[in-house]
């Protein structure tokens, strides 16, 4: 047959299913092992930790929100995971997978790297929440593309203009009626943070967008009402 090369069609989303999960399987009722992979297909690849709430996962799985308060209880009890609840309203729990159920190797965590990047990410929440065009929910996908951003060591300047330079566009596209509704999170703001770390602009320039963008959204505001 020759030298065939296995190729994912979509490396997206996928894990690596091993001994962990085969063993996982043969631990847990159906409703928790489909829980469980959900966490494996959407959890932080270097730490095995997923933000998330219980409503999000009921919505994700299809279970009332009891089924998900059972089925966390019995991955803690067949210690599969370590879970932390929310600390408030506003705030997301967290899964974390214990390492002989999660596929990859963590990358071991500092305690200065995790509150610098904990500031990083908090940061670009504020940035995104000031902005009147971007929808105020900023999700677990959010928070994951933050962590990648501080790990790429994307400077903060760099993202905090990119959402300036996009927003602006986005009020222009509102104004002349080209687009309806708001962005729906950082993912949008990609290819801007791309464009911004190749420009040689002065700060100067960004005040005055920053100032046009305020313009825009007294504008945008108006018409709303």
């Amino acid at each position: 047959m020759g030298d065939q090369r296995i190729a994912l069609k979509n490396p997206k989303g996928w894990f690596a299913a091993g001994w962990q999960v085969a063993r996982a399987m043969s631990l847990l009722s159906d409703g928790a092992f489909k829980l469980y992979v959900h966490v494996c297909l959407t959890a932080d690849r270097s730490t095995g930790q997923l933000k998330v709430d219980h409503g999000d996962l009921a919505t994700a799985l299809k279970k009332s929100r009891r089924s998900i308060v059972s089925y966390l209880q019995e991955l803690r009890e067949r210690g599969i995971c370590t879970t932390r609840e929310a600390s408030n309203q506003y705030t997301d729990g967290e899964i974390e997978l214990h390492d002989n159920f999660w596929p990859y190797v963590k990358v071991p965590r500092t305690e200065g790297n995790s509150r610098d990047a904990t500031t990083y990410v908090e940061r670009i929440r504020q940035l995104l929440a000031a902005r009147k065009c971007v929808i105020g929910t900023f999700n677990p996908a959010d928070e994951k593309l933050a962590v990648e951003l501080f790990r790429e060591h994307v400077e903060l300047q760099h993202v905090e203009h990119a959402i300036l330079l996009a927003c602006a566009r986005r009020y222009v596209s509102l104004l002349n009626g080209a687009v309806v509704g708001p962005i729906a999170g950082l993912r949008y703001f990609s290819s801007a943070i791309q464009e911004v770390r190749e420009l040689q602009t002065s700060e100067d320039y960004w005040r005055h967008l920053a100032s046009r963008i305020a313009r825009f959204e007294q504008q945008w505001e108006g018409r709303q009402r």
